[in-house]
C-alpha cells in the first residue's frame, strides 16, 4: 500500500478535507524526556550540492529542499513517467530557480547515476516497493561520495495492521483460508541491519506513527485505491469476493470503530540515516583500550552491584 497527504503523494498524514471526519494523530510516548521541538530543529549543517530524490513523495520533497542542505542540482526520479510528467509540470510552477532540476524515469533497483557523484540520496516513502530493498540500498551508498548520506522513510510493518486483521479474519470465516492482500513491510528492528547491510556508517532509526480516521472501511480502502497502493504482489489473489470484502469491513468496524462511528487506519513511518564511510568520522575504539572500568565508574557512582 502507499499512502499520500500533505506531505506528498504518498505520506498517510495531514489527510484533512473539508468538514469530513479526516484527521491524522501522532502517537507519541507519554514519558517526556527529550525537547522534541528542539531535537526537530537540529538539522545537519553539511552542505549536499548534488541530490538524487527517489519514488515516493516527490512533489513534497521537490517544495520543502529549496533553501535547506545546500542543494545547487536534484534529480527527481520515479518508476512512473506519468508521476514525473505531473512533478516536472509542478516543478515549473514552484520555479525553484536556485536548483538545477532534472526529471528522469528509472528503477530504485537500477539507478542510473556514477559511482561515487552525489552528496546525498533521499527517499520518502517509495521503498516499500522493491523486490530487492537490500540491493537498492547498496546501490545508493555507492552512489554516494564519501561521507554522502542516505536519508529515508519507509513504511513500517504496523501499517495499516488494523486491515490486516479484518481481512484475515473474514477470509478466514468465508474462505476457510487466507491469500495475501497487503504488502509484506520492514520491521522497525530490521531497519538498522538493513543500513548496516548496505555498508552504511553511523547507522540512525526513528519511528512514528500516525493515526487517520475514516467514516469506514470502504472508504479507506477507496483511498489507498486512489493513492495507487493496492495489492501489487505477485502472488496476489487476483479476485476478491464481494462477501468477503463485506465481511471485513463489517470485522473492521466492530473490532475498531470509534464512539462516533469513525476507523482508524494506522501509519507506521521508519526514518533511517546512514553515511557511506569518511576518514573524518567517528570510529569505534578498538577492544581493550578503555583507560576506566566499569567497576570503577560504579565507585563513581555510587552504584550498587
Amino acid at each position: 500500500m502507499r499512502a499520500v497527504g500533505e506531505l506528498g503523494r504518498r505520506i498517510p498524514c495531514s489527510y484533512l478535507r473539508g468538514s469530513s471526519r479526516f484527521y491524522c494523530a501522532q502517537q507519541g510516548s507519554r514519558v517526556k524526556i527529550f525537547d522534541r521541538d528542539l531535537k526537530r530543529k537540529q538539522d545537519c549543517k553539511k552542505a549536499f550540492p548534488s541530490t538524487l530524490c527517489l519514488g515516493g513523495s516527490l512533489e513534497a520533497i521537490m517544495r520543502l529542499l529549496p533553501g535547506r542542505g545546500g542543494i545547487e542540482k536534484l534529480m527527481m526520479m520515479d518508476t512512473s513517467h506519468d508521476m514525473v510528467k505531473l512533478c516536472k509540470k509542478r516543478e515549473q510552477e514552484l520555479s525553484n530557480k536556485n536548483i538545477e532540476t532534472s526529471f528522469v524515469v528509472a528503477d530504485e533497483e537500477f539507478l542510473p547515476v556514477k559511482e561515487g557523484s552525489l552528496d546525498l540520496v533521499i527517499s520518502s516513502l517509495g521503498l516499500h516497493w522493491t523486490n530487492d530493498l537490500p540491493g537498492a540500498m547498496i546501490q545508493s551508498r555507492l552512489a554516494l561520495k564519501p561521507d554522502g548520506l542516505f536519508l529515508a522513510a519507509i513504511l513500517g510493518g504496523e501499517t495499516l495492521r488494523e486491515l490486516r486483521m479484518a481481512c484475515t479474519i473474514s477470509q478466514m470465516e468465508r474462505e476457510g483460508g487466507i491469500s495475501p492482500r497487503l504488502s509484506p513491510l520492514a520491521q522497525v528492528r530490521d531497519a538498522g541491519n538493513l543500513l548496516t547491510r548496505a555498508g552504511f556508517t553511523l547507522p540512525g532509526v526513528d519511528v512514528d506513527e500516525y493515526t487517520v480516521r475514516y467514516n469506514n472501511a470502504l472508504e479507506l480502502i477507496e483511498h489507498l485505491r486512489s493513492m495507487g497502493e493496492t495489492n501489487a504482489l505477485v502472488q496476489r489473489s487476483k479476485v476478491l469476493k464481494r462477501e468477503t470484502a463485506l465481511a471485513a469491513a463489517a470485522v473492521y468496524e466492530s473490532m475498531f470503530a470509534a464512539d462516533d462511528g469513525t476507523i482508524p487506519a494506522t501509519f507506521q513511518v521508519i526514518y533511517m540515516t546512514g553515511w557511506r564511510e569518511h576518514t573524518s568520522q567517528q570510529k569505534p575504539k578498538r577492544r581493550g583500550s578503555a583507560t576506566i572500568s566499569f567497576s570503577d565508574i560504579q565507585k563513581q557512582f555510587g552504584g550498587q552491584s
